[in-house]
């Protein structure tokens, strides 16, 4: 079966801040789309455990206050979206799809461990994580767009959804389903003109540089999984590279859907 016609399980994770090892969920999404099924979702907010800095609530707009006193606690919800994420793998067959999703995984990842519990591969028994990325599909496809502005960069969601044709909406932008949805409508653009003529592309399409849909076309699920994890590296070898001009200990992580684990030093252990 070609990669878009399966189940997919949308995924997008708001947070505490970037820092994968360290910061906390504040809302969770899952919701499923395709494979012949009705659609489904679920959202969650939870209480961190800790302070939500006021750079992340003014991205997502949700409060310390707020999480404390609305959210379900915070274990609970990293075992709930974890346990519904492997469901729909196991069960349904359905690819990850996300955003930048490898940030996500590894957070969940994560969190897990954190709370002792297990962790989303310990829960699929065997049954292979598949995931589509649209930041890895959109610059294999269209590796020199440039950025928007000074505060819109070229690999944004937004910027994505602009490009692809898929409705944007600032006010509900940065919600977890609304970013989790619109992740999966690009994808399913993105898809949509591999397999198309490039003469029928929308004229903006065809008018960026080297642009290709090609490498998507035909491919299974699993290969075009395996596809993304040479591209992801390819593209972090490129941003290093970039990075090093000014800075020269600069490093990428390449590695694609999830940065490894390691275990921490009694110094480093997570609080």
């Amino acid at each position: 079966m070609t990669w878009f016609l399966g189940r997919w399980a949308a995924f997008d994770l708001e947070t505490t801040g970037v820092d994968v090892e360290n910061d906390r969920i504040v809302t969770a999404a899952v919701h499923t789309r395709g494979g012949g099924l009705d659609d489904d979702g679920r959202e969650w907010l939870a209480d961190p455990g800790i302070e939500i800095p006021a750079e992340a609530t003014a991205v997502h707009k949700i409060s310390t206050e707020h999480a404390r006193e609305h959210g379900a606690p915070a274990a609970e919800v990293v075992h709930d979206v974890t346990a519904r994420l492997a469901s729909h793998i196991v069960m349904g067959g359905a690819a990850v799809v996300g955003h930048n999703v490898s940030y996500d995984l590894t957070l969940l990842d994560r969190e897990c461990r954190r709370h002792s519990l297990p962790t989303l591969y310990d829960r699929l028994d065997g049954h292979p994580l598949h995931v589509i990325d649209t930041r890895v599909l959109d610059q294999r496809a269209v590796p020199y767009r440039k950025r928007v502005s000074e505060t819109q960069g070229a690999r944004q969601l937004i910027t994505l959804a602009q490009f692809y044709g898929v409705p944007w909406d600032d006010e509900a932008a940065h919600g977890c389903s609304y970013d989790a949805i619109a992740a999966a409508q690009v994808a399913r653009r993105i898809s949509t003109l591999a397999h198309m003529r490039r003469l029928d592309w929308p004229e903006h399409v065809r008018a960026e540089r080297r642009v290709s849909f090609l490498p998507f076309r035909d491919l299974s699920l699993a290969e075009l999984h395996d596809a993304q994890i040479e591209w992801a590296a390819e593209q972090a070898a490129g941003l290093e590279k970039h990075f090093r001009k000014t800075d020269p200990e600069a490093r990428v992580d390449g590695t694609w859907p999830l940065h490894p684990w390691a275990e921490p030093t009694s110094e480093g252990a997570p609080a």
